[in-house]
């Protein structure tokens, strides 16, 4: 299968080649590697093709790691190498059970590294969101969850100078802060994580943080999203200049949505405005066609008011709002992912919902003055319930702006090996 227009056209952008650092430079720097076992794999099966990979899990997604240098120069030849990876496309089934996804919007997602263009980051990378159904390549959107994976596994590969980026707290953990340039959205994350002692400093997941989602205690991941506001349509936080815009909903209805783009960009509607006092389940929002097809066609609405192809399945997401009484937090949401219910919530929609809910005039400002009677500016974290859980999202307003949005994640490399296609 073909990617949509809009993924082609972002893969068609140039982009200027620089060769890996040490200790990958010598190894690879041509499309095809040379090592060994790569060769042997090639001689005991004709046909199959396989290239260096990383598998890791980054907050409640997990995924491939890939070298650039690894890949074609033209990312218009990446569909036909990153979607069978996935074992993707699956029209029938939508199990991904011949790749290394798991037939979920979450676990359908890559992470190709490649060194940084930019003196203000350490490493870049752009993240994939491959189709199950269709194998579509889209890169219209970053994903938070997958990026907390991204300084430990640069950190690890080489692509990390690391001279002056280790702290040494006082009870002895070491930390390291790296800055990644996202290629999908031109924006900087910065990220801060455990690594261990010894020369090799080597990213060090263990530690005493639960994350809502993910089984066991890991060390934190802390993620600085830094001047989020605009990262998908270029238009600031609210692309249309309006806190609130009327949308058209099943049988000719009137939905109030507020449109955002703040890390990603995201359509938040009442969940009342769809029929619903409570917030379902996963699987309840599935065997609800009639919903998804209007949650569908609101998103695609949103998405041209806001300047974005509606085409485009990964962004921008939908998201339904339900107060959050009785549950500890702030705000509730149900969440859309290239047409499926999300399992907990999508970090960068976090990000963005965070954000929302300290801009006045939004949906989510006014259930959130309606609970607490908070105000907007200054720094105060907003935390979100989720189908699977919590989520606090730290976000900074200045004088009206965004500056920075922060939040926790776990991360762990699971595998390191090759990936046949």
């Amino acid at each position: 299968m073909r990617p949509s227009t809009s993924a082609l056209a972002f893969m068609r952008r140039p982009r200027p080649h620089t060769h890996l650092p040490t200790p990958f430079r010598a190894s690879y720097t041509t499309i095809t590697t040379t090592t060994a076992a790569h060769a042997a794999a090639a001689h005991a099966a004709p046909g199959l093709r396989s290239l260096p990979a990383w598998f890791v899990r980054g907050g409640t997604s997990n995924g491939l790691v890939l070298r650039s240098a690894d890949l074609p120069s033209s990312r218009s030849s990446w569909p036909s190498i990153l979607a069978p990876a996935m074992g993707s496309p699956d029209p029938v089934h939508a199990r991904q059970l011949d790749g290394m996804g798991s037939g979920a919007s979450s676990t359908s997602k890559l992470i190709v590294l490649s060194p940084s263009t930019t003196p203000d980051a350490h490493v870049a990378y752009t993240f994939v969101q491959v189709g199950i159904r269709d194998g579509t390549v889209d890169v219209a959107g970053n994903c938070g969850n997958m990026s907390s994976a991204v300084g430990p596994a640069a950190w690890d590969m080489g692509y990390v100078d690391r001279r002056g980026l280790v702290s040494t707290e006082g009870d002895g953990t070491r930390w390291a802060t790296t800055r990644l340039l996202n290629t999908n959205t031109n924006k900087i994350v910065e990220a801060r994580f455990r690594v261990g002692g010894g020369p090799r400093m080597e990213y060090c997941p263990t530690g005493g943080y639960e994350m809502d989602g993910v089984p066991g205690k890991q060390s934190p991941v802390t993620l600085s999203f830094l001047d989020p506001a605009g990262a998908g349509t270029g238009r600031g936080a609210l692309p249309t200049g309006r806190p609130v815009d009327e949308l058209r909903g099943g049988e000719g209805a009137t939905v109030r949505a507020s449109l955002v783009d703040v890390g990603n960009p995201g359509v938040f509607v009442e969940g009342r405005s769809l029929g619903l006092e409570a917030p379902p389940s996963p699987a309840e929002v599935e065997a609800d066609a009639r919903l998804k097809r209007s949650l569908e066609a609101l998103r695609r609405q949103g998405a041209a008011m806001m300047g974005m192809d509606p085409d485009t399945e990964s962004v921008p997401k939908v998201v339904m709002l339900f107060p959050a009484d009785g549950q500890g937090a702030d705000l509730c949401c149900r969440a859309m992912s290239m047409g499926l219910a999300h399992r907990a919530v999508p970090l960068t929609l976090a990000l963005c919902l965070g954000a929302a809910a300290r801009t006045e005039g939004t949906l989510a400002w006014e259930m959130l003055r309606r609970r607490a009677g908070r105000g907007v500016e200054g720094r105060e974290a907003v935390r979100i319930a989720h189908p699977s859980g919590m989520v606090d999202v730290d976000t900074t307003v200045v004088d009206g702006e965004i500056k920075a949005a922060k939040l926790l994640r776990t991360a762990r490399v699971l595998m390191k090996g090759e990936v046949f296609y």
